[in-house]
C-alpha cells in the first residue's frame, strides 16, 4: 500500500516542510504549521510544473547598457500621503496599507478615491468587508462622490480580475487583502496559500497594466501585518498607520519604498470630514503657554521633517520595586539614562518610580531626545519648571558625554519659526541663528538649568 504523502506550511512565513514542525525553522514561531490537503498540493504541484514549462530564457546585461525607469508620479490629492510615498504615486506601484482596526485605513483610501475620481481620474473601490450602501454613506460624509468612483463588493478575485479588464481604471483598492479569495487555490480566504497567490496576481495586473493598487491589510496582535511575512517582500511599498483611537491625530509611516526614502512620516487629523492632512504641527504635540514641573521639549527629525515635541516625566517616591515605565520612548535606554544620572550626580533614582511619556502619541526612535528626557527627569525630580522657551537637543553617551544630532540647522530653523529663542545643545551652531544656543557637552551642565 503506497503510504500517504504529507505536506506542512507555516501559516506565518509559508515555509514548506514533509513533517510536522512545533517550532518553523523559518519564522521561528510556534505551533504555526499546518497540513495541507490533498487538493492543495496537487494545486502547488501543478503551479510549479506550468512556471517551469512556460519560462523563457533570458540573457544578463552589462549594468551599463541598462536604461532607467522614467518614473512619472502623480498626485493623490494629500500632501501628507504624498511626502510618505516619496512625492506621489506611481503607476504600476503595488504599496500595501496596515494598522490597528478604526485607525483610518478604509477612510483615507476612499478619501483619496475620491480626489481622484475628481480629477477625472477613473477609480475603483473593491470592498470585502463592507456593503455598497455602507461605502456608499462614508462617502457622503468625506465628500468623495463623484462619477469616476466605482464601487465593487466583492470577494472573488476572478470576477475583480474581469472587472478590471473590462474597464480602464488608473487606480485600483482592495480593503482588504484577506477577505479576497482565488477559486484556483483550495484553501479558506486569509490563509498563507490564498493571501500569497492574490498579491502575486495583484501585482502582474499592476505591472502589466501600469495600474497602481493599494492593498489594506489587517495586523496582527504586534502589530504586524496578518498573513505570510511574503507578502511584504512582493509589494513595493509598505505604510503603516500609528496613533491612539482616543487622538485626533494619526501617524502615517513608510517601512519600505522603492521608489522613495523609507524614514518619512505623513501626519493626518481625524474629524468629522474624515481623515485629512494636518495643516500646521505648531502646537499639536506640546504646550508652549506654561511647562509644568516634569516637562521638557525637543526636536526630532521624521524623516525630512523636524518636529517640536513634549517630554513629561513623572519622579516619585517607589513603596517597593521602582517601577520604569515609558510610552514612545525606549526603556531600555530610559534605564542606560537612570543609571548614568545615579553615577553621574549622584541621584538616588534607585528608590524611586520613573515614568515618561512623549506627548501627542508619537514614538520617538532617535537619540536626539536624551537630553530632554534627563531634563523632564531632573525638573521632575527637584519639583521645579523648565523654561517654555528652552529646547533641548543632544545624545547622551554612557560616559555622560553629550554628542551632537544630525539635522541641526533643520532643527534651529523650526525652532525659530515656532517663536522659541534658546536652545541647550553639545556643540555652538556652526551657522548664524537667531535662536541663543547654551553649551552643554556634559551631563553635569544641565544641572545648570535646573
Amino acid at each position: 500500500m503506497a503510504k500517504k504523502k504529507t505536506l506542512f506550511e507555516c501559516q506565518a512565513c509559508g515555509f514548506q516542510s514533509p513533517r510536522w514542525m512545533g517550532k518553523c525553522t523559518s519564522c521561528n514561531q510556534w505551533e504555526s504549521m499546518i497540513e495541507l490537503s490533498t487538493d492543495q498540493i496537487k494545486f502547488l504541484k501543478e503551479t510549479s510544473a506550468s512556471s517551469a514549462s512556460g519560462a523563457v530564457l533570458s540573457k544578463a546585461k552589462p549594468i551599463t547598457q541598462i536604461e532607467e525607469d522614467n518614473i512619472v508620479r502623480f498626485t493623490s490629492g494629500s500632501q501628507e500621503l504624498d511626502l510618505v510615498l516619496g512625492g506621489g504615486i506611481v503607476p504600476g506601484s503595488l504599496t500595501l496599507i496596515g494598522g490597528s482596526p478604526g485607525v483610518g485605513k478604509s477612510t483615507l483610501l476612499l478619501k483619496i478615491a475620491g480626489n481622484l475620481a475628481r480629477d477625472n481620474k477613473k477609480v475603483l473601490y473593491v470592498s470585502g468587508e463592507e456593503s455598497a450602501g455602507q461605502i456608499k454613506l462614508r462617502a457622503n460624509r468625506l465628500e468623495a462622490n463623484h462619477d469616476n468612483l466605482y464601487l465593487l463588493p466583492e470577494i472573488n478575485l476572478s470576477i475583480v480580475i474581469s472587472e478590471i479588464s473590462n474597464q480602464n481604471y488608473e487606480l485600483i483598492i482592495i480593503d482588504s487583502i484577506q477577505t479576497l479569495y482565488s477559486e484556483e487555490t483550495p484553501s479558506a480566504p486569509g490563509s498563507v496559500t490564498q493571501v500569497r497567490t492574490i498579491t502575486f496576481d495583484l501585482m502582474r495586473i499592476a505591472k502589466s497594466l501600469h495600474i497602481p493598487i493599494f492593498i489594506i491589510g489587517h495586523i496582527t496582535k504586534d502589530g504586524s501585518i496578518a498573513g505570510p511575512r511574503v507578502l511584504e517582500h512582493m509589494v513595493d511599498t509598505v505604510l503603516y498607520f500609528e496613533g491612539d483611537n482616543s487622538s485626533d491625530l494619526r501617524l502615517l509611516r513608510g517601512f519600505k519604498n522603492r521608489f522613495g526614502a523609507t524614514n518619512e512620516v505623513g501626519i493626518f487629523e481625524m474629524n468629522k470630514e474624515g481623515l485629512n492632512d494636518a495643516k500646521s504641527m505648531a502646537g499639536k504635540f506640546f504646550n508652549k503657554e506654561k511647562l509644568q514641573s516634569g516637562s521638557a521639549l525637543t526636536v526630532i527629525m521624521e524623516g525630512s521633517r523636524p518636529i517640536i515635541v513634549e517630554v513629561q516625566a513623572l519622579v516619585s517616591e517607589s513603596y517597593g520595586h521602582a517601577k520604569r515605565s515609558s510610552t514612545g520612548f525606549d526603556n531600555n535606554r530610559l534605564g542606560m539614562l537612570l543609571a548614568l544620572l545615579e553615577k553621574k550626580l549622584d541621584l538616588p533614582l534607585g528608590t524611586y518610580d520613573v515614568f515618561i511619556n512623549i506627548s501627542g502619541g508619537i514614538k520617538v526612535n532617535e537619540p536626539s531626545a536624551d537630553l530632554a528626557i534627563i531634563a523632564a527627569i531632573l525638573s521632575s525630580y527637584r519639583d521645579r519648571e523648565l523654561s517654555a522657551e528652552t529646547l533641548f537637543l543632544g545624545e547622551v553617551s554612557l560616559t555622560g558625554e553629550i554628542r551632537e544630532v544630525s539635522g541641526l540647522t533643520q532643527r534651529l530653523k523650526e525652532m525659530e519659526m515656532q517663536g522659541f529663542t534658546k536652545a541647550v545643545i553639545p556643540n555652538k551652531a556652526l551657522e548664524k541663528t537667531n535662536i541663543k544656543c547654551f553649551v552643554a557637552d556634559e551631563v553635569a551642565k544641565v544641572v545648570e538649568w535646573m
